[in-house]
């Protein structure tokens, strides 16, 4: 394991919310070299104390943790640095290539290419050193592979780790454990015996303090295109032969590349973009995306899979900003049974089979199934819903990022995602924006706080309550 952290984005939300919270519960439970130092890297003027008392009065939080803190507070050295000044980067970061490191750019792409070469100017990405990156990997197809390129001259593919955070989330794991660890599920996990797929990420939070960066992406390329499609493709893949990095990714890459392009004509159909208006979220007043872009802050999407596992199952993709509420869940919905026989209710309200995993608020995994509600002695000709807890719920729950910071850190990519994952997602994401520009397709609006535009309605999951007809 390393022992040496360079993270870029020290004082950036993703820092102060997850990053450092992480580093501190692993070095309280040990999990960590004992010389394990932390290199940050930002663009406020701090010192080393300055940066240090900044940054306690954000993660100090509960007075037990206080020893936690300023054990992770005394391994941390500041640094504010231009990341766009290659030769001053360098410069300034030279002196921590004494060891090997793993680099993490918690930093907008557009900032990648030149903080890797600055890193590869200063001696940090020499063997056996990592690089890690947080999404989005570029815009589109295009500059995801000029990305790369750079990647690719400064290190390697086997030490370069592109992070999502939904990978080290418990939930996901368990559902892979599910399903190639069990007869049962693994027996009707197609076709056959599934109807349909749904995949939600709801978000109460709008896009206040990111409109330029929102402006340029839109929810199709800020979350379809990595966490949705990573969820697809771990609940779609293949069987691995093994849980190594390369068996599991061979088989999600396989799953993304049959994803079918959309097309101009589908677009209408398959597709829905909105843009949320001034409204009410969780009982407080909420204003409108304001910024002078044609993006959407929702999108509903119909995938289609074709291969022979997945053949003609819709998987319905669903996410937007300012919802009713947070969520994030998938829910696979298991075809009716072939023939009916029990009194009540009738074969028309008969709820089919389901699995739902939530992975937000809290995660937990339920199979929903029917069963009697009269004793045998009474007929027993009449069924009512039951959902059985899958879930094994440790006394806490860890951050996701914690995982992956380990893996990271000993080497491990099973979790993170391979350069042709990376262009199998935007080859598809591509076929959708040219397919949207093609066909016109407008953005509708919604009000804050309700579950997008009307013609949403067919891509919902029922879990959220919305009616609509859903093919």
């Amino acid at each position: 394991m390393h022992d040496s952290l360079l993270l870029f984005g020290a004082t950036g939300d993703l820092a102060q919310r997850y990053l450092f919270p992480s580093l501190m519960h692993l070095l309280r439970d040990r999990l960590l070299p004992e010389d394990f130092r932390v290199v940050a890297i930002g663009r406020t003027p701090h010192d080393d104390d300055a940066f240090r008392a900044w940054l306690r009065e954000r993660i100090a939080g509960d007075a037990r943790n206080n020893g936690a803190v300023e054990n992770l507070l005394r391994r941390i050295h500041y640094h504010p640095i231009d990341l766009t000044d290659v030769d001053g980067m360098a410069a300034t970061l030279s002196r921590y290539a004494d060891r090997p490191a793993v680099s993490y750019l918690s930093t907008p792409p557009n900032l990648f290419e030149s903080a890797c070469l600055g890193l590869k100017a200063a001696g940090l990405l020499e063997p056996p050193s990592r690089l890690v990156l947080e999404k989005p990997i570029g815009h589109d197809l295009a500059s995801a592979r000029e990305i790369d390129a750079t990647l690719k001259s400064a290190l390697d593919e086997s030490r370069i780790f592109r992070i999502d955070h939904y990978l080290g989330k418990a939930p996901v794991q368990n559902l892979l454990a599910l399903r190639f660890g069990n007869t049962l599920l693994e027996a009707v996990w197609d076709n056959r015996c599934i109807e349909s797929v749904d995949i939600l990420v709801a978000e109460t939070a709008g896009v206040d303090g990111r409109e330029g960066y929102y402006a340029d992406y839109g929810a199709l390329r800020d979350m379809v295109q990595n966490h949705m499609l990573q969820l697809l493709a771990l609940i779609a893949m293949e069987p691995p032969a093994a849980l190594d990095a390369d068996s599991v990714r061979d088989e999600k890459r396989k799953v993304l590349r049959a994803l079918r392009p959309m097309t101009a004509a589908e677009a209408a159909t398959d597709s829905v973009r909105g843009r949320y208006t001034a409204g009410v979220v969780e009982g407080a007043a909420a204003k409108g995306f304001t910024a002078d872009s044609a993006v959407e802050t929702f999108v509903g999407l119909r995938a289609w899979i074709d291969n022979w596992r997945w053949a003609g199952v819709p998987f319905r993709l669903v996410t937007g900003k300012r919802m009713p509420s947070r969520t994030t869940e998938v829910l696979v919905n298991f075809k009716p049974v072939t023939h009916w026989v029990f009194d009540r209710p009738d074969r028309e309200q008969a709820r089919p089979n389901s699995l739902r995993m939530r992975l937000q608020p809290e995660e937990t995994i339920e199979l929903g199934l029917m069963g009697s509600l009269a004793a045998p002695e009474w007929g027993a000709t009449e069924l009512m819903p039951m959902s059985l807890d899958l879930s094994m719920l440790p006394p806490k729950r860890r951050i996701a990022y914690e995982r992956l910071m380990i893996d990271a850190l000993k080497g491990d990519q099973t979790l993170f995602v391979r350069d042709d994952e990376v262009e199998a997602q935007w080859r598809w994401i591509d076929s959708i924006s040219a397919a949207w520009q093609q066909a016109g397709t407008p953005v509708q609006d919604y009000p804050a706080g309700s579950w997008g535009p009307a013609a949403a309605a067919g891509f919902l999951p029922r879990t959220v309550g919305k009616a609509g007809s859903r093919g």
